[in-house]
């Protein structure tokens, strides 16, 4: 009965004991948490004094640098200013100086229209008093010298064109000779340094050529039976075949040298042989044909490594090869083709022109000669339609068709072209000439000269490289010869052809005679 009294009495005393030590605790913890609680307020007041503080001595810092910053700002403003306003001061002064300088001009000016205007009422005045003067002059004149106005003028006028004329063909003369010196020194050292490097020969050929047989009994042989041989040769190789009584000779003759030569090959393989008659006739033909048809091209081919030109279209090639049988004037048209190449191109080298265009030109400028027997029109008109055709380019087809002034040549190539080509043909022993055409050239070149007024008579001489022509003194001034051997020289240009060229010899003789009695 006790012990749970007592374990009540314990109990209840532990919960006092723990009811007033709690009531302690919580008491004592307030104490504590109220001094901390000042304590913390204390030192929030402190740090609070403390921020104002420091506050308020950056508020006085940022307003002496702001007051600093406004005084600096306003010290460089009012610089400016000053600047700006001793700117304006200057501007200003120049301003006032230009006005006044161009013030001053402009009365400078005035004074000088004033001037000029003063002066020019003089000069018309002057101008009216000579004019009064040279009106009395010309009266007083007329008076003394007994002729008009008008026939004064026209003696002077006469007096003048005398005059005139002597000092025209003084100055002609003197023009003339200078020009002629200086262009003679030029191109006979060009001309002549070109000759001195290309030294070529010509053979001279015909229109026929001859096979020698090994004995005339040959002749009955190609001639066959009733004629059957000659005729099959004559019909397969379009030539005539000409047998006479020369002795061992058979003459073949055509327009054509490469059909010519074929025939040649021809009869000389069937001599060769033995074996003639029509059959074997078809068979040599043939075979001479395509060795002709191979010589023209190694020909061709040749040249153009002789030449020193290269790209040129096979098909040009060989109507080049072509050449080697064409003669013109019995000078072989190739060689004169190769030896203008060369004298073009040397040429071309002394003036510092193309030479390689130069050199094709003059290798290309003939060859419509390979094609006129077969075709119509002029060599030049085909030798420039075959040299468009295979793509020449403009500067080698302007040569071809320059190289005898069918049309005016306008570049040097085509000017040297020219002048190598007229070398070539003119010089010694280069061309034959028929004797009908060399005689019908010295009649024109006289006849030319002899249609002159004035001239009594001519004479063609050295071969047709000089006309010398006599005038009548009473008729031709020694003034007017000069202008009278120019106008000869023009319309042989116009109305003759010829190579090289012509001197025209004037010679004016007067003569007196007396008789001692």
């Amino acid at each position: 009965m006790n012990n749970p009294i007592v374990i009540v009495i314990v109990v209840a005393a532990a919960v006092i004991f723990g009811v007033v030590g709690f009531v302690l605790g919580m008491m004592y913890r307030k104490k504590t948490s109220e001094a901390k609680i000042g304590s913390a307020e204390e030192q929030a007041k402190r740090i609070v004094s403390e921020a104002i503080s420091q506050a308020e001595s950056k508020k006085k810092e940022a307003i002496l640098e702001a007051k600093d910053e406004i005084h600096k700002q306003r010290t460089e403003t009012e610089r400016e200013l000053r600047e700006r306003r001793t700117e304006v001061q200057r501007q200003e002064r120049r301003i006032i100086q230009k006005e006044e300088s161009l013030d001053k001009k402009t009365e400078n000016l005035e004074k000088k229209e004033e001037t000029l205007n003063r002066k020019i009422k003089e000069a018309e005045d002057k101008l009216m008093d000579v004019e009064n003067l040279k009106r009395e002059q010309f009266d007083k004149l007329e008076r003394i010298s007994g002729f008009t106005k008008e026939q004064a003028k026209d003696l002077l006028l006469h007096s003048l064109e005398s005059e005139l004329t002597h000092e025209k063909a003084v100055r002609i003369m003197e023009f003339t000779q200078k020009t002629k010196d200086e262009a003679d020194s030029l191109a006979r050292e060009i001309v002549a340094t070109a000759i001195q490097r290309c030294a070529a020969d010509h053979a001279s050929e015909a229109t026929v050529s001859v096979v020698t047989l090994p004995n005339d009994e040959m002749k009955g042989r190609i001639i066959g039976r009733e004629g059957r041989n000659i005729r099959t040769l004559e019909t397969i190789t379009g030539v005539d075949l000409i047998i006479d009584d020369t002795p061992e000779t058979i003459t073949v003759s055509s327009f054509d040298p490469v059909r010519r030569e074929i025939a040649r090959l021809t009869l000389e393989k069937l001599i060769s042989d033995g074996r003639i008659h029509p059959a074997r006739i078809e068979d040599m033909y043939e075979k001479a044909k395509r060795e002709v048809e191979q010589t023209i091209k190694q020909t061709g081919e040749r040249a153009l490594i002789d030449a020193g030109v290269a790209g040129i279209h096979p098909e040009l090639v060989k109507l080049l090869g072509k050449l080697k049988y064409r003669t013109s004037f019995g000078q072989n048209v190739l060689n004169h083709s190769l030896e203008v190449s060369y004298l073009a191109g040397l040429m071309a080298a002394e003036l510092g022109a193309d030479v390689k265009t130069a050199k094709r030109a003059g290798l290309l400028h003939d060859i419509g000669k390979a094609l006129d027997h077969e075709m119509d029109g002029s060599h030049i008109e085909l030798g420039v339609e075959w040299a468009k055709k295979y793509k020449e380019n403009e500067a080698v087809v302007h040569a071809i068709h320059a190289h005898h002034g069918d049309v005016e040549a306008k570049t040097i190539v085509a000017c040297l072209v020219q002048a190598a080509d007229a070398i070539s043909a003119a010089r010694p022993g280069a061309r034959r000439e028929n004797v009908q055409n060399y005689i019908k050239r010295l009649e024109k070149l006289e006849e030319i000269a002899t249609s002159f007024n004035g001239v009594e008579r001519s004479f063609a001489i050295q071969a047709g490289r000089e006309v010398r022509i006599m005038v009548k003194p009473e008729v031709i001034s020694d003034d007017r010869m000069t202008l009278l051997a120019r106008e000869v020289a023009q319309k042989i240009e116009q109305e003759l052809e010829y190579p090289g060229q012509i001197k025209v010899n004037l010679i004016r003789e007067s003569r007196a005679v007396g008789y001692a009695k």
